[in-house]
């Protein structure tokens, strides 16, 4: 047994050898990340500004910062593809290029994630525990949005299209005028499943989403990469919720609809997804044009991981 020892020896040398030199190898295939020009940075309060470039940008600008160990390959190959990947989806070094509700709803969606634990990553955190995001955090960028949100005047939704008349169709008492894109207003998604149901802090509005039988059915089978055709969500929207004394939340009064329709021929210039938004209880729709669609697209390609749909469950 002994005179095993140096063979054994010898064979774990040249093994320790040849993991060095493929090692060594690897680091010639690790990627650059470049950084290009800030076109247009983000314009913020410092402690706000503070928490993006401390949390945000190693992924989300032009402004990426490494770590020795994230230029190692293997895990530089991963780090590069999340970066190119986290850029495209949001860039806070060209933030003026979104207009001012893009801007507005992407700060919101930004403070849902980060308050719902599910950013930054918990795989970049574990090794950059500096960008972890606290409470205090997220109460500095809630009270932030909140305060963007209350000063910008409201909108009242314009109809520029003849109305059409769908009362009779939709046991409607009164006529209701189709969304600028063509969308017009239906009322069987009252009898569908619902997928899940959400809240605004910002606007004090809860939100209950449906999904048709494709819808669910993709949801179930993790069909969503695209969305197939024919799949509606639906997500109905009330405000001035009131809670009891025993902490109960109730709906308060009906805001608005909102419906997703995939036809990805029809809607091929928004990602194959439909957009039409009813408000009031006149249920009066949403744009001037039917170019307001590309405001909700701009939106919802944040979510282009679960195919631009937000609130679904997710495994």
């Amino acid at each position: 047994m002994r005179s095993l020892k140096p063979e054994r020896k010898k064979w774990m040398i040249i093994a320790a050898l040849v993991i060095a030199v493929v090692a060594a190898g690897l680091q010639f295939t690790s990627p650059v990340i470049p950084n290009p020009p800030v076109t247009g940075e983000f314009k913020g309060p410092a402690a706000v500004t503070a928490i993006f470039e401390r949390a945000c940008y190693d992924c989300h600008s032009n402004e990426t910062s490494l770590e020795w160990y994230d230029k190692i390959a293997p895990v530089s190959w991963k780090v590069a593809s999340h970066v190119k990947d986290a850029r495209q989806r949001l860039n806070f070094s060209n933030w003026d290029s979104l207009s001012a509700t893009a801007q507005l709803t992407t700060l919101w969606y930004i403070v849902n994630m980060v308050d719902q634990g599910k950013m930054p990553l918990e795989s970049y955190t574990a090794v950059h525990p500096s960008a972890r995001i606290s409470k205090t955090d997220v109460d500095v960028l809630k009270q932030y949005v909140v305060s963007l949100t209350n000063a910008r005047p409201v909108a009242k939704p314009t109809v520029s299209v003849p109305v059409k008349a769908l009362a009779a169709e939709h046991e409607l008492p009164f006529p209701v005028a189709p969304s600028p894109n063509g969308i017009t207003y239906f009322s069987d998604y009252k009898s569908w499943k619902v997928i899940t149901s959400s809240n605004r802090f910002d606007n004090g509005t809860m939100r209950i989403i449906y999904g048709n039988d494709i819808a669910v059915k993709a949801i179930q089978e993790n069909n969503i990469h695209p969305w197939p055709n024919g799949a509606k969500i639906v997500k109905v929207v009330w405000d001035k919720q009131a809670e009891d004394k025993d902490g109960n939340v109730f709906a308060g009064d009906f805001n608005n609809v909102q419906f997703m329709i995939r036809d990805d021929e029809k809607f091929k210039d928004t990602e194959g997804w439909g957009f039409a938004r009813f408000s009031t209880k006149k249920l009066v729709p949403y744009g001037k044009t039917a170019s307001f669609a590309s405001e909700c697209i701009n939106c919802h390609r944040l979510a282009s991981a679960t195919g631009f749909v937000f609130d679904i469950p997710t495994k």
